[in-house]
């Protein structure tokens, strides 16, 4: 398949693009610390693309989230790119996926498999913990999936987020129901960070094994970042906490 000129140009800017959390603006301290734990990174896929192929995963997710062809769709914390390339595949030559992830070896492993499959409608770029790096006002839908209980701040992290959204996009967060210490995120304490960052919850369901999925749409104005209220943190965080300083 041939690169078309103008969907490289436009691939380009999308990796290019995007705020940098030193610029003009708020600051790191800005924002409140997660009261909550967090996950640590422990691997570049979520599980085997054969195993989630058989449970329909991806195309489960694609249909609740209104994925179409000719959309624009990021890919946050892309890992090895199971939903890169079957993003690809759904918004078609028309549309883009930008891809990204903090560790700049597994960026650079999805950005080879990119292109040894000659999937010209998506680009691929390295991101911050705290500041996904979007271009402004560039998305139809932006993915996060099993990968929310890894961000460390992620008040900062949302409210960074916000602005990639197009009038009308969608957060799609995939998680698994269970405590952040077993690599999951409860749904009620994912609405309550969600919502202090000024996203409202249109939509969530059940998914195969204990994972859900869950949409979100900016609502109102963003808040300042020091006006943020912090969610508290769960009821097993505290008495982990409370075990070990007893």
């Amino acid at each position: 398949m041939r690169r078309a000129p103008i969907l490289a140009a436009l691939l380009l800017a999308l990796a290019a693009c995007g705020r940098h959390a030193s610029d003009d603006g708020p600051k790191p301290g800005d924002f409140p610390k997660a009261e909550r734990p967090v996950a640590p990174i422990v691997a570049s896929a979520w599980s085997t693309e054969e195993a989630r192929d058989r449970l329909r995963e991806a195309t489960l997710v694609m249909d609740r989230a209104g994925i179409r062809t000719g959309m624009t769709v990021a890919d946050i914390g892309a890992g090895e790119g199971y939903y890169t390339v079957r993003l690809a595949t759904r918004v078609g030559p028309q549309g883009r996926v930008l891809a990204q992830d903090v560790v700049p070896a597994v960026r650079d492993k999805l950005a080879d498999r990119v292109t040894r499959e000659a999937l010209d409608n998506v680009s691929v770029k390295l991101g911050e913990p705290a500041d996904p790096m979007l271009p402004e006002a560039s998305f139809d839908r932006i993915f996060m999936v099993h990968m929310y209980h890894e961000i460390a701040s992620p008040y900062e992290f949302l409210w960074r987020l916000r602005p990639a959204l197009r009038p009308g996009g969608r957060v799609v967060v995939v998680d698994a129901n269970r405590p952040i210490v077993q690599h999951g995120m409860p749904p009620a304490l994912l609405d309550c960070e969600m919502a202090a960052v000024g996203y409202r919850r249109v939509a969530r369901e059940k998914m195969p094994q204990d994972s859900y999925i869950a949409l979100y749409e900016a609502a109102g104005a963003r808040p300042e970042p020091k006006a943020i209220v912090p969610c508290p943190a769960p009821a097993s965080a505290a008495r982990a906490r409370s075990s070990v300083t007893a």
